[in-house]
């Protein structure tokens, strides 16, 4: 036994053995105290030793023996060591570090990179005395290798893969890379910008054989495509006109809003049919125009006559002459391909030609001046006047013939831009005065021609009617009037104003005898405004009443068929125009009689007459509009007292 102070080393000797690859592998074990528990006993199993070779499934049986061992050791070891880290490392073919944590968690780390040697380091739990390790290293040396003083919790990034170090590393020159891409691509951008300048344009040069057969074609595709939504600048400075709206070529209707400083008395709300216009003025409007409604207002409206010299009426000249039924003479020499542009439809071709326009509508006026039968160009280059006249006209052509915009000058009005958005192409719906909007005209069905036969049996029934009349006549003649009308008596008589005498009415009294008339001021006929006068008085006042014959005029034919109409059944040929709605009542509108004196009755599906109309010399519809009402006793005006006959002698008298 011995009996030194100091206990003896531990004289187990490495013993080298194979390993797998045949060579020699030193394995070295920290033996334990004497007295502890089986945690120092483990020689017959030590990791390491030439007992356990370390095989291709050395590392694991290596790690299941000692966590085993450790797992008694920590059982058994005296003193609580449970806060306490026990990390086994076990390093085998592939260096595999596994520690245990008993508090917290057991973190297994493998740490190999061809080692030359198979260590096995138990770290046991520490107690107040020394290990025999420690004890045992005065006396026997050992020889120290980088191996074995290495640190068993190092940091094992190179082994097992990079660590947040060198991912920081990492993104840190990939973001140092990225930005530098990124500040030489934008100064390879700027320097790109600076340096660039746009192809010169193209040169102007004559039309190619397609683009005068396009040009040719325009007003014949404007024709083809019916409608577009139209704006056009007209004039300069306090001269210019704006116009926002929509042109139908197909009817020849134009329905605008006129503004700009030199709109005048049309600023509001126009439309044209042909040669006639009426207008909707508005002179509260504000200066720049918007679309109109596309159910334009039933009041208001009046025909209107151009101001000579004004510049409304050349611009809409232009507008409707703008489509034809047949192609355009083909362009002149003087036709010119300026360059390529692009507009809301796309790609276009910008054209230089003369204007492409055709007659006036007959009786319309340009700058003052009648243009019905004036020559006129029939095309681009179709004479010399219009190419002298119009050689600055610049067309937006695209590839299909349609016409996006045109720049001209007019005489009497300078500069004009005419947009066109063929996109924009609504059905529009002329007011009353010309006509309403449009519908499919076809025969009466059975019940529709009972109705027309049996009208006047339904009015002398009724009795009679308030009536309103809304007759445009002549270039700027407007009148209203109200009144009544009797059937039974076969009697009408009403108040009737002239738009352009305000403080005047004209009373009309319309019965067997004939068609009288007086003129009497505002207030003493009824009063009233002259858009919406009052009722005649009752009974008529006596004053100087010219009697005429029945139809004289157009408001005198309107209403002698009135009061016709409750006494025998329209004559002629009846077609039914349209549907339509007046004061809430649905009611099927009637075409009968000759086309110089065309009537239309609007008959509701009672058979009751609501509306009658009268195509008008002026080619206009002039309205009746009657609404069943109990109508007063109508008293004959007074009419001078018969003057005596003087007596005659009698022949052969003494």
């Amino acid at each position: 036994m011995d009996t030194s102070a100091t206990p003896p080393p531990d004289t187990t000797t490495p013993t080298a053995a194979p390993g797998p690859d045949g060579t020699g592998r030193r394995g070295t074990a920290a033996a334990g105290r004497p007295g502890t528990p089986a945690a120092g006993r483990l020689g017959t199993g030590r990791l390491g030793t030439g007992r356990h070779r370390t095989d291709s499934t050395g590392a694991t049986a290596a790690l299941r023996s000692t966590t085993s061992g450790s797992t008694m050791s920590g059982s058994t070891t005296s003193g609580s060591t449970a806060s306490r880290p026990v990390t086994v490392q076990a390093t085998s073919d592939q260096a595999t570090t596994v520690q245990a944590t008993t508090a917290q968690a057991t973190t297994v780390q493998a740490t190999s990179d061809q080692a030359t040697s198979d260590q096995a380091t138990t770290a046991r739990p520490t107690t107040g005395r020394r290990s025999a390790t420690s004890r045992g290293s005065a006396k026997t040396p050992t020889t120290t290798r980088p191996d074995d003083t290495a640190d068993p919790t190092a940091d094992s990034t190179d082994a097992a893969g990079p660590g947040p170090a060198s991912r920081r590393r990492r993104r840190h020159t990939l973001l140092m890379l990225l930005g530098l891409t990124a500040v030489t691509s934008a100064t390879a951008l700027v320097l790109g910008l600076l340096s660039w300048a746009p192809d010169p344009p193209e040169p102007a040069r004559p039309l190619t054989l397609t683009e005068g057969e396009r040009l040719a074609a325009l007003r014949v595709t404007n024709l083809r495509d019916l409608r577009a939504g139209v704006r056009v600048t007209a004039g300069v400075d306090a001269a210019r006109i704006e116009l926002v709206g929509w042109v139908d070529w197909s009817r020849s209707l134009l329905y605008l809003d006129v503004g700009g400083p030199g709109a005048g008395t049309e600023r509001g709300l126009v439309q044209r049919a042909g040669a006639v216009l009426v207008i909707r003025p508005d002179p509260t409007a504000v200066p720049t125009p918007a679309a109109p409604p596309l159910v334009p207002p039933t009041d208001r409206w009046r025909l209107h006559g151009l101001t000579p010299g004004a510049s409304l009426a050349p611009v809409l000249d232009l507008l409707l002459g703008l489509a034809a039924d047949r192609p355009d003479a083909a362009p002149g020499e003087t036709a010119r391909w300026i360059a390529r542009d692009t507009m809301a439809g796309g790609p276009v071709d910008v054209l230089q030609a003369p204007l492409v326009a055709g007659t006036p509508p007959e009786g319309s006026t340009t700058g003052g001046r009648s243009t019905a039968g004036s020559p006129t160009a029939q095309g681009p280059g179709a004479g010399s006047t219009g190419t002298e006249r119009d050689g600055q006209t610049r067309y937006w052509l695209d590839q299909d013939a349609r016409l996006h915009k045109l720049v001209t000058r007019l005489p009497g009005v300078g500069p004009v831009t005419v947009t066109l958005n063929r996109a924009d192409r609504p059905t529009l719906r002329p007011v009353e005065a010309l006509g309403g909007r449009p519908g499919l005209p076809r025969a009466l069905t059975d019940a529709e021609q009972r109705r027309l036969d049996r009208l006047p049996t339904r009015l002398r029934a009724q009795g009679g009617a308030a009536v309103t009349l809304t007759v445009p006549t002549g270039t700027d003649t407007n009148l209203r009037g109200a009144g009544w009308l009797s059937w039974t008596t076969r009697t009408a008589y009403l108040a009737v104003a002239d738009l352009g005498v305000p403080d005047r009415r004209t009373l009309l009294r319309r019965d067997a005898v004939g068609l009288a008339r007086a003129d009497l001021p505002a207030a003493a006929a009824g009063g009233g405004t002259a858009e919406a006068p009052g009722q005649p008085p009752l009974p008529p006042p006596a004053g100087a009443w010219r009697v005429s014959r029945s139809g004289g005029d157009d408001v005198g034919q309107l209403v002698d068929a009135a009061v016709a109409a409750g006494s025998v059944a329209p004559r002629g040929a009846a077609v039914r125009v349209r549907e339509d709605v007046t004061a809430g009542r649905t009611v099927d509108v009637v075409e009968v009689g000759p086309a110089a004196a065309r009537l239309r009755y609007w008959i509701d599906r009672d058979g009751s007459l609501r509306r009658l109309e009268l195509h008008t010399s002026g080619n206009v519809w002039a309205q009746l509009d009657l609404q069943p009402a109990a109508v007063p006793r109508l008293t004959p005006v007074p009419r001078p007292a018969a003057k005596p006959r003087p007596p005659t002698a009698r022949s052969g008298a003494r």
